[in-house]
C-alpha cells in the first residue's frame, strides 16, 4: 500500500514539476511555447495571421520612407513657389521705376535664386536624390553652382541682349527656346533627364510610386525638368522648372541701358511677370497634388496600422499567455509541488513497526 501511494505521489510530483517548468518558462518569455507545433490546432491560423502581419509591416516601412520623401519634396516646392511669387510681386515692380540701382540688386537676387533653385532640386532624403526619377544616385542638376552662368543662362542672356533690335516678343520667344533645350552642354539637367526628355511622352519613365497595399501603387515622384500633375499655361515653356530658370536668367541679363527703350522694356517685364505667374501657378498645383498624395499615404498607413494592431492581438491570443493568470497558476503549482515533496518525505519516514501499529 505504501509503495502504491509513494508511486502515485512520485508521478504527481513529476507532473507538477513539468508544469512548474512550463509555467516558469511562460512567465519569463510571455509565450505559450517556443515551438510552433505545441500550439496545435491553432498553428494554421497563427501562420496565416503572421503572414498578414508581416506583409503589412513591410508596407508600413515603405510608406514611412515614402512619406518622408514627399515631405522633403514638399518643402522644396514650397520654397520654389515663394521664389516665383516674390519675384513676380516684389522684385519686378521695382524695375518699373527704371532705377539702375534697383536693377543691379534684382540681378544679384536672380543669380542667387538660380543657385538656390538648383540646390532645392538636388535635395536628398536618406541619400537619394528626390527629383532625379529612378536615377536616385545622381543629382538632377550636376552643376548647381554654375546654373546662373551655364550655357542655358548664356543663351538666354544673348537673347535678352537683342531687346532693342528684335523687340520684346522676339526676346521672349528666343528665351523660351533656350530654356526648352535638351541639348547636351546646354541643358543644365542630368544626362538621364535629357535622355528621358528626348523620348515621346508615352515612352518616358513613369513617376516613382509607393506600393501602399496589395496591387495598389501611389505615384508621388516629380522630375526636376518636367511637370508631374500641373499643365502650365500662359507665358511658359511647359515646365515650371524651366519657366523659373528662364525668367531668373532673363532678369540677371538685363542691362541698365535697355531701360531707355521703354516700350520694349516694359513689354519684356510684362512677359517676365507672366512667366513667373505661370511658374507659380504650376508649382502651387504640384505642391497641392503632392500634399494630396501625402495625405493618402498617411491615411493608408493609419488604416493598415489599425489592422496590424488587430492582427497582433489575434496572434497574441494564440501564442502568448496572460501573465497575471500564469503567475497565479505558477504560485499554485509551486505550493502543490512543495506539499507533494512533504508528503513523500513523510512516507519515507514510516517504518514497518509504525505502519503495523
Amino acid at each position: 500500500m505504501s509503495l502504491e501511494i509513494t508511486g502515485r505521489l512520485a508521478a504527481e510530483t513529476a507532473r507538477l514539476r513539468t508544469q512548474m517548468e512550463i509555467l516558469t518558462r511562460q512567465t519569463a518569455s510571455g509565450q505559450r511555447s517556443s515551438r510552433l507545433g505545441d500550439l496545435a490546432p491553432d498553428v494554421p491560423r497563427a501562420v496565416s495571421l503572421r503572414a498578414q502581419s508581416g506583409r503589412l509591416d513591410a508596407y508600413d516601412r515603405v510608406l514611412t520612407q515614402s512619406i518622408g520623401r514627399t515631405e522633403v519634396m514638399q518643402a522644396s516646392l514650397s520654397r520654389l513657389t515663394e521664389i516665383a511669387r516674390d519675384f513676380r510681386s516684389t522684385a519686378l515692380p521695382r524695375l518699373y521705376t527704371r532705377d539702375p540701382v534697383a536693377l543691379e540688386a534684382v540681378k544679384v537676387q536672380a543669380r542667387n535664386a538660380l543657385t538656390e533653385m538648383a540646390h532645392l532640386l538636388n535635395v536628398r532624403h536618406a541619400g537619394e536624390y528626390l527629383f532625379s526619377g529612378s536615377d536616385i544616385g545622381r543629382p538632377p542638376i550636376p552643376d548647381p553652382e554654375g546654373l546662373a552662368t551655364g550655357q542655358m543662362a548664356q543663351d538666354v542672356a544673348a537673347a535678352v541682349a537683342t531687346l532693342g533690335a528684335a523687340g520684346a516678343a522676339s526676346v521672349l520667344n528666343d528665351t523660351r527656346t533656350a530654356a526648352q533645350s535638351n541639348v547636351a552642354g546646354v541643358s543644365p539637367f542630368s544626362d538621364f533627364l535629357q535622355d528621358e526628355a528626348a523620348l515621346a511622352p508615352a515612352d518616358r519613365e513613369a513617376r516613382r510610386a509607393a506600393p501602399a497595399a496589395d496591387g495598389q501603387f501611389v505615384a508621388y515622384g516629380i522630375f526636376a525638368d518636367r511637370n508631374a500633375v500641373s499643365v502650365s499655361s500662359g507665358e511658359t515653356t511647359g515646365s515650371w522648372a524651366r519657366d523659373l530658370m528662364r525668367n531668373l536668367m532673363s532678369l540677371a541679363a538685363l542691362d541698365p541701358a535697355q531701360m531707355d527703350d521703354l516700350p520694349n522694356y516694359t513689354d519684356l517685364l510684362a512677359g517676365l511677370r507672366d512667366g513667373f505667374a505661370a511658374a507659380e501657378q504650376a508649382l502651387t498645383e504640384e505642391a497641392g497634388g503632392l500634399g494630396q498624395v501625402t495625405a493618402r499615404l498617411e491615411d493608408t498607413q493609419r488604416r493598415q496600422r489599425t489592422t496590424m494592431d488587430l492582427l497582433r492581438g489575434q496572434i497574441a491570443d494564440i501564442e502568448e499567455v496572460d501573465l497575471a493568470s500564469t503567475l497565479e497558476r505558477l504560485q499554485a503549482t509551486r505550493t502543490a509541488l512543495e506539499a507533494s515533496y512533504r508528503a513523500i518525505g513523510s512516507l519515507s519516514e514510516l517504518t514497518l513497526a509504525r505502519f503495523l501499529r
